[in-house]
This record gives C-alpha cells, sequence and structure tokens, in this order.
C-alpha cells in the first residue's frame, strides 16, 4: 500500500470542529488557561523519575478509547469496573492521574475531565520520549458507566492482522491508523507469559517460531528464566524512545509478540511496515494523526457524562 495524499496533522485538526463536534484544540483556554500546562509539569516531572510512564499511559489510553469510548472508565476503582479485569490488571500510571487531577481541582474545580487529562497526559509523555508533540483537542466528559466484559473484546498478542485490521477500523482506523498506533510498542513491554510460547513449544511443535529471529530466541528464553516474572521490551534497541526501530526490527524477525511480527510480513500491511521503518518521520506525523482519531471515539461532551471530581469514582449525585 503507496502512502499518497497523506494528511497533515494540521489539515486534520482543521476538520476537527465538523468532524468532533464539541471537542477542540484550547477547550479549557477561558475556563482552565493552566490546565495543560499543569498536565504537562507533573508528566514532565513523573517522566524524568520513570521513562516507562510513556508505555503506561498509552496503554491506558488505549485500553480506557477502545472500550465503550474514550470516557475514563479504565479509571474507576469501583470491584465490578474495567479497572480490575483481564489485561487491564497489569495498566498503571493511575497515581499520576490522579495527582494532576488534584492539582486541577485545587485550579479549576470541576472543570477539566480525567477523560481529558489521560489524553493529554498521553500526549505529553509520548513527546517527552522523543515521539510527536501534536495538538490534541479537548472538551471530553467522564462516563457514567463501566463496562468490565467489553475489556475481553481488546486485541491480544496472537491476534491474526486480519482481527486487528477489523478491530481497528470498528474504531474508523485506516490501515495506516492501526499500524502507526502498533507502533507505539516502540516503548512497550511485554510479560514473558505473552509470548513464551513462540520460544520453546510452537504451536505444540516443541520448536521455537520459526519466524521469530533465532538469537532473539536465546536471548527472551534467557530474559525469562532469569525471574519470577519477567518482562522485557517490545523494540529491542531503543526501547524507552519514541520511534521507528520497531518497524525495522520486525521486518528482521526481531518482533517480539506474534501480533507485531505477523504485521511485517502480511500483505494488508507489510508495505505500511516498510514505510514507517524508512521514515520515521512519516510514522510519528501518521501517529498524531491517528491519536487525534483515536481520541474522538465515542466521547461525550456539552452536558453528557460528567466531570468528576475525583478520577476514581463517580460524583454523588
Amino acid at each position: 500500500m503507496k502512502i499518497e495524499n497523506l494528511f497533515t496533522l494540521l489539515s486534520i485538526l482543521s476538520i476537527i470542529p465538523v468532524t468532533f463536534a464539541q471537542l477542540r484544540v484550547g477547550f479549557y483556554n477561558n475556563s482552565c488557561p493552566s490546565a495543560e500546562t499543569i498536565v504537562r509539569n507533573l508528566v514532565s516531572d513523573e517522566f524524568e523519575s520513570d521513562p516507562t510512564i510513556t508505555a503506561a499511559l498509552l496503554r491506558m489510553n488505549f485500553h480506557d478509547c477502545f472500550v465503550g469510548g474514550c470516557d475514563g472508565s479504565i479509571l474507576l476503582n469501583s470491584t465490578d469496573s474495567e479497572r480490575f479485569v483481564g489485561p487491564n490488571l497489569s495498566v498503571r500510571g493511575f497515581e499520576l492521574i490522579d495527582e494532576i487531577k488534584t492539582e486541577l481541582e485545587a485550579q479549576c474545580p470541576s472543570n477539566v475531565s480525567c477523560a481529558d487529562i489521560m489524553a493529554l497526559a498521553t500526549r505529553d509523555s509520548v513527546a517527552l520520549a522523543g515521539g510527536p508533540n501534536y495538538n490534541i483537542t479537548t472538551g471530553r466528559r467522564d462516563g457514567l458507566k463501566t463496562n468490565a466484559s467489553g475489556v475481553f473484546d481488546l486485541i491480544g498478542p496472537t491476534a491474526s492482522v486480519a482481527a486487528f485490521l477489523s478491530f481497528f477500523g470498528d474504531k474508523t482506523m485506516t490501515t495506516l491508523d492501526a499500524v502507526a498506533l502498533l507502533g507505539a510498542h516502540t516503548v512497550g513491554v511485554g510479560s514473558c507469559g505473552l509470548f513464551r510460547n513462540r520460544l520453546t513449544n510452537f504451536n505444540g511443535t516443541g520448536l521455537p517460531d520459526p519466524s521469530m529471529d533465532s538469537d532473539l530466541v536465546a536471548n527472551l528464553t534467557s530474559i525469562c528464566a532469569a525471574s519470577e516474572n519477567p518482562s522485557t521490551g517490545l523494540d529491542r534497541s531503543t526501547p524507552l524512545t519514541f520511534d521507528n526501530a520497531f518497524f525495522g526490527q520486525i521486518r528482521a524477525r526481531r518482533g517480539v509478540l506474534q501480533l507485531d511480527q505477523r504485521l511485517a510480513t502480511d500483505e494488508a500491511t507489510s508495505s505500511v511496515v516498510a514505510q514507517y521503518a524508512a521514515d520515521n518521520d512519516l510514522f510519528k506525523r501518521q501517529f498524531a494523526i491517528a491519536m487525534v482519531k483515536l481520541g474522538a471515539v465515542n466521547v461525550l461532551t456539552g452536558q453528557d457524562g460528567e466531570i468528576r471530581t475525583n478520577c476514581w469514582e463517580f460524583n454523588d449525585n
């Protein structure tokens, strides 16, 4: 697939008022002028001590938006919430979101939504890791329900490329968008349980996955034997830097997760992978475009939903 007539970020933002209803860049400029600065400063402080926060916030944001929409429902901590189900049990970064919310409530009470905090914090963490620093629309409101069962519909690490593209397509994401968003694995981390079967007994063969580089098999086998709950970076060369190295690695059969590796060889995605591997700026530009689109999935605006006082619980109405 050749990338032609790729929208620039500016052109995407120019159609947002029509496409994304009441979301807009600078939504809080009048009601809470310091909102984005507060978010950026606290994310920067966290990044300085823990640069893996970029991966944590990206995962949190994806898991929120892909389950019922970008409404902050993953932040709720009731026993029946999305937060405590399946793959979300390993989502982290909640303390940072709560810290940001506390500061914003002190400056602008009941004004900035938790859903927007998550979107802004994710954007800022990506930029700090070397990724694109893109404008993002705000004006989301927080959801009034949780959807724990929907967490099990999230795409998994062994999914087929067809299932992956269908999953993203259901959220209006093109192939260009979907592959760019999976490129977030450039700062991602995976536990050995997600790929161990590829190392020793792939599909019951008693052998490693033949699509995985043999040196990578040996390296991951050693890592997974070293501790009780081991994990490793999904980008084998620059795991804390947001760049296109991930795409070059999966083209060289060095993808840790099965789905990642499949992107490099499937005819539906291989040419996009090749283009992102060859052009870091192109990857970052398309990632920014896709993140803006993702941030508008099934959002609540206007009088729908609420602005939570605490991100972890519904308001008392």
